[in-house]
């Protein structure tokens, strides 16, 4: 049978639940087990895939086509696994699923209600999961705050099953913040006293309590916290800030929280194996070098809207002992003096006009400047826009995302033209990709069918191919069929290269995604000579 970790946070949002649900992840997985993770998000929406950035950080795109909350990135990069949509539970899915039985007449007639039946479908949903995986442990992160009313349903189901599997089976992980009030200099606990007080109130004791604060937590503060929450000083783990997220599983190691754990559940470890990941740690946080590589987007004033494109770049920088800095412009305020002292550029995804022309012309800048440039997506759509304008000489090229167009060299796929839903209805999730040999992209894979994730309804139009690649601009890598253009290289470039896919949704720290890689490798290269 499956373990439980249960993990809630309180006194307010972000303070790191998936981290450290992540962190929990890996240690546990350094030992021997199979682990799984789920998020649950206690929002109406089914899915993130509709949901504004500025608003909700980014949209992560698994294998399967799930559009799910980011904390899933953390997920898979921190366990090294690929996910289904199934393991983001949200409240939209959990009604949905609730309200088609009703209709359905599966409850033969009685009232539906909160209690049991959706506390019921909450607990199915989570078993499931941990039975396709046939996970030992299996991490539940519960979305929002203890005290929201919207995660009443889903802290009520993890109570029952608590209940219903025994303290052995089941643990609850509470996070927390210790801030430090200025006027008065030191850590004060009565907001974790308070947060574990609601916990109370609904029925949970936890377990062990992730303590955020700006600096370690004194054995005395900690001995405080252990009184006033009952629970075990050596429970109680200091989490402070760090560096870079990966050094956080370090730091709940050297506080014996693995061995709490195997202990409380019961679970007997398979070995220890660190080595890989402390490598990889060491060589993030003291680099040899450093680049500034510049991320020209639309959503720059939240940048947990591009955490999978900075994430990436830690991973390839990491690889080749160099950090990097990312250097954010906001697209509809490019210009060239932003790109002094920059090493690199990345366009990334985004949607609609807003902030289009911009891109442009600082891929534009990359290209003529001979600056190493990486576009995703709408960055690969856009880098062809430019070569047509500024290569081809097609006054007024453009995307139909953008309205009318005298060349419209990047059109809406013909099978979206009779969509009028928006969520889960873009092509999604990971498909094939056959790369040419002899080219840059097949340098880099080293192979000649890849698979990568995909989240995007416009694409190059077929029409304009032939005159495109005929004037330098190659597309190395195209879907099996050979209709679709997945990856552009400029062979006169020292490094411009596009991928209609995101390659950032695959990278793990110990395994850097090629177009990363390459593109921190030029940026190195560039800045040596």
């Amino acid at each position: 049978m499956s373990k439980y970790i249960f993990v809630t946070g309180g006194v307010l949002s972000g303070l790191g639940k998936g981290v450290s649900t992540s962190s929990i992840g890996l240690l546990l997985k350094s030992r021997g087990l199979q682990v799984t993770a789920i998020k649950i998000d206690p929002y109406l929406n089914c899915d993130a895939g509709t949901m504004n950035p500025y608003q909700h950080g980014e949209v992560f795109v698994l294998d399967d086509g799930g559009e799910v909350d980011m904390d899933l990135g953390n997920y898979e990069r921190f366990l090294d696994v690929d996910l289904s949509k199934d393991h983001n539970i949200t409240t939209g899915k959990i009604y949905k699923s609730v309200i088609e039985k009703e209709r359905r007449g599966d409850y033969l007639g009685v009232t539906v209600q909160i209690i049991p039946h959706v506390t019921d479908e909450i607990k199915s949903s989570i078993k499931r999961i941990a039975e396709k995986n046939q996970a030992n442990v299996v991490i539940v992160e519960i979305g929002g705050t203890v005290g929201d009313i919207e995660s009443m349903p889903f802290l009520e189901a993890i109570r029952q099953l608590h209940q219903e599997l025994g303290d052995e089976n089941c643990i609850f992980v509470h996070t927390t913040l210790v801030p430090v009030v200025s006027a008065v200099g030191e850590p004060k606990t009565k907001p974790t006293q308070h947060s574990v007080k609601e916990l109370r109130t609904i029925g949970i004791q936890p377990d062990v309590i992730v303590a955020r604060s700006d600096e370690p937590l004194s054995d005395a503060i900690r001995r405080k916290i252990s009184l006033f929450c009952d629970v075990p000083t050596e429970a109680v783990i200091s989490n402070p800030n760090v560096r870079l997220i990966y050094e956080v599983p370090m730091i709940f190691e050297r506080q014996g929280l693995t061995e709490l754990i195997l202990k409380q559940l019961h679970l007997q470890p398979r070995g220890k194996d660190f080595q890989a990941w402390n490598a990889f740690v060491e060589s993030a946080v003291n680099p040899s070098s450093r680049l500034k590589i510049a991320i020209v987007g639309k959503y720059t004033q939240l940048q947990d809207s591009y955490i999978s494109y900075t994430e990436a770049l830690i991973h390839a920088g990491a690889a080749l002992h160099s950090g990097i800095d990312v250097h954010w412009i906001e697209a509809e305020q490019f210009s060239e003096a932003q790109m002094q002292g920059v090493d690199g550029l990345i366009v990334p995804v985004g949607f609609g006009s807003r902030g289009h022309e911009g891109k442009i012309e600082a891929i534009r800048y990359a290209r003529t400047r001979e600056v190493p440039f990486l576009g995703i997506c709408y960055g690969f759509q856009l880098a062809t826009v430019e070569f047509g304008r500024n290569v081809l000489g097609l006054k007024g090229a453009n995307s139909t995302e953008f309205g009318a167009t005298p060349h419209p060299i990047i059109d809406l796929m013909p099978e979206q033209h009779d969509v009028m839903e928006k969520g889960a209805t873009m092509r999604l999730g990971a498909y094939p990709v056959v790369i040419e040999r002899g080219t840059m992209a097949h340098r880099l894979y080293g192979e000649t069918l890849i698979h990568e994730r995909h989240r995007h309804r416009w694409e190059v139009n077929p029409k304009y191919i032939k005159e495109l690649e005929t004037n330098g601009l190659k597309y190395s890598g195209k879907s099996t069929d050979g209709r679709r253009m997945e990856i552009l290289e400029l062979a006169s470039h020292p490094y411009f290269v596009a991928s209609q896919f995101h390659p950032e949704f695959k990278s793990r720290p110990t395994q850097p995604r090629p177009l990363f890689t390459g593109l921190v490798q030029a940026c190195l290269a560039r800045k040596k000579h």
